[in-house]
């Protein structure tokens, strides 16, 4: 099952290069996969804590995980928590940092989590159903403006004014069949072999968990919480988180943000992190092959630099 190939397995250990005795997090726990190598390598003292919005992960998860007992710690909330929760359990000086964003396979699979068009399903989309607005709220509330900009920010669907104006004529939407089938019926050809709702559910999906706002409260918050030499590791799945993780590394390696007319440097930015490697990294054939969600992975990692460097 896609559920025990975790995505990039090999190189996010190879990157993050755990040791014996190692703290780590996983900010994005899954179905613990990527914990278990961790705890793997770390043996036999090494210590995991990790994190995830979604209830049905940390039970599924911790049923996997059991073996390692109190090696490993699982907390039911998002990684952008990690400042408070971290310190408070000895996770205050990490080793090494993992997120693997976006939506995990068993709840790409679970038909009634509303998040894929391929089943009936209520519009929900939440990773913790407990809590927060699902996307029928946002579907049937929210504006055609707002619904045009949320398609646009988060799923860069060329057609969202269109498709909102097309949607708020017709509410109420309650599930993923008449929001997908009400989306093929006006959207057009496409040039690319995809779904035409698949954006618009990607967009929705990331509204809803408020996706890109935990990226960016995230990894500032998870490099104050490595040691210097520790590293971060990052996976995206579609090139709208990808560019925006580049471009926070980017930011945060950075040792002047200066103009660059300027002769003297006067801002005095510190970088925070070095580059590991300049390319995001990709699955390989025989992954793609075995496991075709890896296709579009991309991974990218940072190390912390001493204060002062």
């Amino acid at each position: 099952m896609t559920d025990h190939i975790p995505v990039l397995y090999h190189e996010v250990l190879d990157y993050l290069q755990p040791q014996p005795g190692g703290l780590f997090i996983d900010g994005t726990l899954g179905a613990g996969g990527h914990s278990a190598g961790i705890l793997e390598a770390t043996a036999p003292d090494g210590r995991v804590l990790a994190f995830d919005k979604d209830p049905e992960a940390i039970q599924f998860a911790g049923t996997r995980l059991s073996e390692f007992g109190e090696r490993v710690i699982l907390v039911n909330k998002s990684y952008a928590d990690m400042p408070k929760t971290a310190p408070a359990l000895g996770f205050d000086q990490v080793d090494g940092i993992l997120l693997d964003l976006g939506l995990s396979s068993r709840q790409l699979d679970d038909g009634m989590r509303g998040f894929s068009f391929r089943y009936e399903a209520p519009l929900d989309m939440r990773f913790d159903q407990t809590q927060g607005e699902t996307a029928a709220d946002l579907v049937n509330n929210l504006t055609e403006a707002e619904l045009t900009d949320i398609f646009w920010r988060y799923g860069e669907e060329k057609q969202g004014r269109k498709l909102a104006r097309i949607i708020v004529a017709n509410r109420p939407i309650t599930t993923t069949s008449q929001l997908a089938d009400l989306i093929e019926a006006n959207a057009g050809k496409r040039q690319r072999r995809i779904h035409p709702a698949t954006l618009v559910f990607q967009a929705l999906r990331i509204a809803v968990n408020q996706e890109l706002e935990a990226v960016e409260a995230g990894i500032p918050a998870a490099i104050d919480l490595l040691k210097p030499g520790g590293r971060i590791a990052v996976i995206s799945f579609h090139s709208l988180e990808d560019r925006f993780v580049k471009r926070l590394f980017r930011q945060l390696s950075q040792t002047c943000t200066c103009p660059p007319e300027q002769p003297i440097c006067t801002c005095n930015t510190q970088a925070v992190v070095k580059l590991v490697s300049r390319k995001a990294i990709q699955a390989s054939a025989a992954e793609i092959e075995s496991n075709p969600r890896s296709r579009s992975a991309r991974l990218r990692v940072a190390e912390k630099l001493p204060s002062g460097s």
